[in-house]
């Protein structure tokens, strides 16, 4: 969420900044800059009625004092009358701050200045493009046949048991969904990050916190009698373990990987570009987050971007680094790299991570804070990454390694899943 402040002070820079994302949110950005004036005009009048009803009190008790009880008595009516306008008037100041907030709310984040101007995909710069696009014979297949052909994961199972969208991995293709969570992990760990096990349900301040809600509530599966949401990524549980929460500036940056089922309840419609792996309602992800301060986070950031390189370079597949544009960007980033690998069976590229800096976007609604050097609490700020999605990478690797004889896998996976091919 914008600080309020921010948003009164550089009201030009702001409106710039959101004209990236879509010109609309410049009369949004008004509509709070007038609820914010109504708000505190109220408040000065409150205060100012307060003022007096306590002006008459110190009268009242004075005349009362010296036996002028006809005084106080006129003076008691007056003070009545200022109780009950008080009390019009502090309904009045909540509402219009509630109304405030719903609005605040609905504002996404500023972009960075890098960030590019555009509204779709195709608006996105591409940063890096590393490694060969694999050229696979006339007889390669895309993965769903493969995973039919070889058994490895079963969709009419899944379908069965929950619904489209929910895979049953088995055999080898299970150990090589459990391979790649553990390779994410141990690779994590190298790179100093504590691993953090988060529950998988939240409730609604943890979703308010990370900007899921009210945002993306229609992509969240609701457990309504708990009132509680299945997680979309483990970046939510971690973000939360600093709500409310003041750190001290020598403990920053913080770095947490984990690792999760995550759910979506919007996978979109049925057709080559959402078939197989490559949008499902549970898939894995390894996450990772870090804590920093404002100096520290876009340093961080190309530090994590180079991470998730190292991921795919030790997996041997092609990728490529987009910068995304200002409509393309979540609701909650400032900055976003987006990594895609090249499937070769299936000749496109497929988004398997993005990694952001949030700025104190979350951190103002998490009211996470550090005490820095001379003693005041600052905003963090919050970034994470996906390190790896596990869906897409799985689909890319059996692919891109398919060969007449099975599917090899990556050296850097062998000691995970204990086998080379798969046939």
């Amino acid at each position: 969420m914008l600080q309020l402040q921010v948003i009164r002070e550089q009201t030009e820079e702001v409106k710039n900044k959101l004209a990236k994302r879509n010109p609309a949110f410049i009369s949004v950005v008004d509509e709070v800059l007038l609820l914010d004036e109504k708000v505190r005009a109220s408040k000065a009048t409150l205060e100012a009625n307060l003022a007096d009803a306590n002006k008459l009190a110190k009268q009242i008790g004075e005349l009362m004092k010296a036996g002028q009880k006809e005084q106080a008595e006129s003076l008691k009516v007056q003070t009545a009358t200022l109780k009950t306008t008080a009390k019009q008037l502090e309904e009045t100041t909540k509402q219009l701050e509630e109304e405030l907030f719903n609005v605040l709310v609905t504002i996404p984040n500023t972009p960075h200045q890098i960030v590019p101007v555009g509204k779709t995909p195709d608006d996105n710069e591409v940063v890096i493009q590393h490694g060969n696009i694999p050229v696979l014979n006339e007889e390669a297949l895309p993965h769903w046949d493969l995973i039919s052909k070889y058994n490895l994961i079963d969709f009419e199972l899944g379908n069965k048991i929950t619904g489209a969208g929910f895979p049953v991995y088995r055999g080898k293709g299970a150990r090589l969904q459990r391979g790649l969570v553990n390779f994410f992990l141990d690779e994590a760990l190298k790179a100093g990050y504590e691993e953090i096990v988060p529950p998988f349900l939240v409730n609604a301040d943890s979703g308010f916190g990370t900007g899921q809600l009210p945002d993306k509530e229609g992509q969240m599966y609701h457990a309504q009698t708990d009132d509680l949401y299945l997680i979309p990524t483990a970046e939510v549980p971690i973000t939360n373990i600093y709500r409310d929460v003041i750190l001290k500036e020598e403990e920053l940056p913080i770095k947490n990987v984990g690792y999760s089922p995550c759910f979506r309840r919007e996978a979109g419609s049925w057709g080559a570009h959402v078939r197989g792996l490559n949008r499902l309602h549970q898939f894995e992800k390894v996450e990772i987050v870090q804590i920093a301060t404002p100096e520290q986070s876009y340093a961080i950031l190309e530090e994590m971007v180079k991470h998730v390189q190292g991921l795919l370079e030790k997996l041997e597949l092609p990728y490529r680094i987009l910068r995304l544009c200002g409509g393309d960007m979540g609701f909650t980033s400032a900055l976003t790299y987006d990594f895609e690998t090249y499937s070769a069976a299936q000749q496109r590229w497929l988004e398997v991570s993005s990694t952001s800096n949030f700025e104190s976007f979350q951190a103002n609604r998490l009211k996470c804070r550090y005490k820095n050097k001379e003693g005041k609490n600052q905003l963090v700020h919050t970034l994470n990454g996906s390190a790896l999605a596990l869906p897409r990478i799985l689909a890319t690797i059996l692919e891109n390694n398919q060969t007449k004889d099975g599917i090899n896998i990556p050296k850097a996976l062998i000691p995970y899943v204990g086998f080379e091919t798969i046939n």
